[in-house]
């Protein structure tokens, strides 16, 4: 699942269609100006039934319909994703949108694929844009929460029926209905997260799949929703971004570059090191990484490993492990044979004192590939 392209994760304002133009009647256009209208998969001739079907259903066809979602996203906006919300148990489960299914049974020849994706498309635009009106049919305002709870519970009643009229109360209706009641809440500045609380304890479990609630259920969702609100629910105006730049040029003034000595050389002057680099070389350098450059506790020299330099590092053993050093050898002391202990393990403790980016490598056997598993 990719997030971005997941319309239950779309907040109010990535979906207002207020925050967000958008002309009906160029959609067509667009759509068919986009990439993937020049690739369009077409569905496979065999039964619903076999396995080719599934298989081009989740391979080629879902990959396409991702990229549609993309491209749209990328042109109009977030909310665009929203197109493939269908009915019941399609793309994502429970949505508003009536013409699109999913890519089994709504990707077929191009062009009428096409056309779905518009229809589908301009079906989910109506639709926020009817959720638009009815949120915004009471002028609400927190501060006067007490006095207006009446209004508060009208505009949530109205929305619940709204959301089980379009969905039909199919499969994970609910979710969309919790997701149209927060857009609510944010829209009349409820904060974000006070809104997801309070929304969950309203409807407390009770909206279920396939089920549409009786009046009873909605008038109290409602009402508990609209009674729970406060005043300090409101969400707090967002500080602002630090900027880094300042902060940069701050620093820089002061340092008292003036009291450095000069090195007389005109141009670039060449650093003593360069930390960013030796970072990024040390980071990429192959596994696995080179050890002590001598001897030393808790290391001992012990037998050599053929063609190593005397006094190298490749006749350094752990204390007690057993286990020579040298890359790639990992000749226990004395043998002349490969060590089968693990790095990492207890016996290879004197590792731990390494930075935590680098990673013990397995003690394992060279072979003329490389290291065996």
């Amino acid at each position: 699942m990719i997030r971005e392209l997941t319309p239950g994760f779309l907040s109010w304002d990535e979906v207002d269609p207020a925050r967000h133009p958008f002309d009906a009647a160029s959609a067509a256009r667009v759509v068919r100006s986009l990439g993937p209208a020049r690739c369009v998969p077409r569905r496979p001739d065999v039964p619903f039934a076999d396995p080719a079907m599934s298989a081009w259903s989740w391979g080629e066809a879902r990959l396409w319909a991702d990229a549609m979602s993309q491209a749209l996203v990328e042109h109009y906006g977030l909310w665009a994703a929203g197109f493939r919300w269908s009915h019941d148990e399609g793309d994502f489960d429970g949505g508003p949108v009536g013409h699109w299914c999913c890519p089994r049974d709504s990707i077929t020849t191009p062009e009428e694929t096409l056309t779905r994706v518009v229809a589908a498309l301009c079906e989910w635009r109506a639709w926020l844009e009817s959720l638009a009106g009815w949120i915004d049919a009471y002028p609400l305002d927190l501060a006067t929460v007490e006095d207006d709870r009446l209004l508060w519970d009208r505009a949530a009643r109205n929305l619940i029926l709204q959301v089980t009229d379009r969905t039909g109360c199919g499969s994970g209706w609910h979710g969309h209905c919790h997701q149209v009641l927060t857009w609510f809440l944010d829209r009349w500045a409820v904060a974000p997260d006070v809104a997801e609380e309070l929304v969950e304890q309203a409807i407390g479990g009770r909206f279920l799949s396939w089920t549409g609630p009786d009046a009873a259920l909605v008038d109290d969702v409602a009402e508990r929703l609209a009674g729970s609100l406060r005043p300090a629910d409101r969400a707090r105006s967002a500080e602002p971004l630090p900027d880094h730049l300042e902060r940069w040029l701050a620093v820089r003034e002061s340092v008292p570059w003036q009291q450095a000595p000069d090195s007389g050389a005109e141009g670039p002057v060449t650093p003593r090191q360069d930390g960013a680099a030796e970072d990024i070389r040390g980071f990429e350098a192959p596994w696995p990484r080179p050890g002590p450059t001598v001897c030393s506790p808790p290391w001992n020299c012990c037998g050599m490993t053929p063609g190593a330099t005397p006094g190298s590092t490749s006749s350094c053993c752990g204390a007690g492990s057993g286990t020579s050093w040298a890359p790639h050898s990992c000749l226990p002391c004395g043998a002349g044979r490969p060590s089968r202990r693990v790095a990492g393990s207890a016996t290879a403790s004197p590792r731990a004192s390494e930075p935590a980016r680098m990673p013990a490598w397995p003690r394992a056997r060279t072979t003329q590939h490389g290291l065996s598993p």
